[in-house]
């Protein structure tokens, strides 16, 4: 008993120290995510897998990235931006734009999750809205902090799912380390699943919140290494979620030829008679946990970013009297993000894929900046990338930038 001490030691240090790096990667699970990688699984079984660890190392070196600056300079990224460079407005224009159809999109996944249970979406949509603005508005930091840390371990349900689906463990494995093979990428679809999984990890509005979130936190430098570990671990298990997911939809409706799914409600609903239950509803709760997790942050990632980018208060640390302007853009997003899937014959599908174009132009913007920034040494003093650091950085934000033109080129063929 007492050599397993030691472990379970650094077990609860490490969870601890989970904070805004923890739950910035897991928010991206949301349900437009656990559609993609649903869609992954049904449609080529287990032969994506190969990509979660190219996505595993981008997401982790975007996220540390983000924590080092906010640590360092105990600014968000976006004030950086406007007091560096001076470009904002197109940038937070463009972000807002975007993030507006991330809201919807979260909303439209409470509605067709808890339709799932039979309830309408005019009584799951408004209770949903007005619950996630009480909970960012009348909770104080650290206990908000403490709920979405443990919102994100409710992904756990995905790898209880996968197990219910009793895949083969062996062959999963070997597809996470097997390179596609040529005949493979020449399918269109499998293309554009494996450029979307990659494409889609890493989010514009992802490195404003972390590093927002960590300076609202008053993280000291002498933190900067739980900081970094939050952002490691994060990223690491927000993918192996994706893993488990993807797994448990190809080891069900990939082997019994299910391969069209509409949505993330329908991949639960397909999983019915396949997978059990149990697995259906773990689904289907694990996808109504993701779109409230996502329905509370994303409006309020884009709150952050555009205060600090034009220079008003902003921060969950504050009052509303404090910060009225960051408090009601906060609202008006969670309202209208509501209200769009409430309209009749609303075009969420068009929505949907304007949100990704713009997410996709935005992108690379995003990445150069951070790298300009973290290599200012006025900035961040001894914290700066190392050569090696900024070759593999310089070169993941190059593969990013040609995925992401991939990804547009593709959306643009329909």
């Amino acid at each position: 008993m007492a050599r397993f001490r030691p472990a379970l030691a650094r077990l609860l240090f490490v969870l601890s120290i989970l904070g805004p790096g923890f739950i910035t990667a897991n928010v991206d699970n949301d349900s437009g995510g656990i559609y993609t990688y649903a869609a992954a699984g049904s449609q080529f079984g287990y032969s994506l897998l190969w990509t979660i660890i190219p996505v595993a190392v981008c997401l982790t070196f975007a996220q540390e990235i983000s924590a080092r600056m906010g640590v360092a300079t105990g600014k968000g990224l976006s004030e950086l931006i406007r007091e560096q460079y001076g470009i904002t407005f197109f940038l937070m224009f463009g972000l807002v734009l975007c993030n507006i159809g991330d809201v919807a999109s979260e909303f439209a996944g409470v509605a067709s999750s808890m339709e799932l249970f039979g309830i309408n979406k005019y009584i799951s949509v408004p209770i949903a809205a007005v619950l996630v603005w009480l909970l960012v508005v009348l909770a104080d930091y650290k206990k908000l902090e403490k709920i979405f840390v443990f919102l994100s371990f409710l992904y756990i349900a995905y790898i209880i799912t996968a197990f219910l689906a009793r895949p083969d463990w062996l062959q999963a494995s070997k597809y996470i380390i097997r390179a596609p093979r040529l005949s493979e990428l020449n399918d269109a679809s499998y293309l554009y699943l494996s450029v979307g999984i990659i494409g889609a990890t890493i989010a514009p509005w992802q490195q404003f919140y972390l590093q927002a979130s960590i300076v609202d936190k008053g993280t000291p430098k002498s933190g900067l290494k739980y900081s970094q570990i939050d952002a490691v671990v994060g990223s690491l298990f927000s993918v192996a979620i994706a893993a488990f997911i993807v797994i448990a939809c190809g080891a069900t409706l990939f082997v019994h030829g299910h391969h069209e799914i509409r949505d993330a409600a329908d991949a639960a609903q397909s999983l019915r008679p396949l997978g059990g239950e149990y697995a259906y509803l773990l689904f289907a709760v694990g996808l109504l946990n993701a779109s409230l997790f996502a329905a509370s942050i994303l409006p309020l990632s884009t709150a952050y970013t555009a205060c600090e980018a034009l220079g008003f208060e902003s921060g969950l640390n504050k009052r509303f009297r404090e910060a009225p302007i960051f408090y009601w853009l906060y609202t008006a997003l969670i309202v209208v993000g509501s209200v769009i899937i409430l309209i009749p014959h609303a075009p969420l599908v068009k929505l949907a894929v304007l949100s990704q174009v713009l997410n996709g132009i935005l992108l690379p913007f995003v990445l150069v900046f951070m790298l300009l920034l973290v290599n200012k040494r006025e900035l961040m003093g001894k914290l700066t990338n190392s050569r090696v650091y900024d070759i593999v950085a310089w070169g993941l934000t190059g593969m990013i930038v040609l995925l992401t033109a991939m990804l547009l080129v593709s959306l643009s063929r329909g």
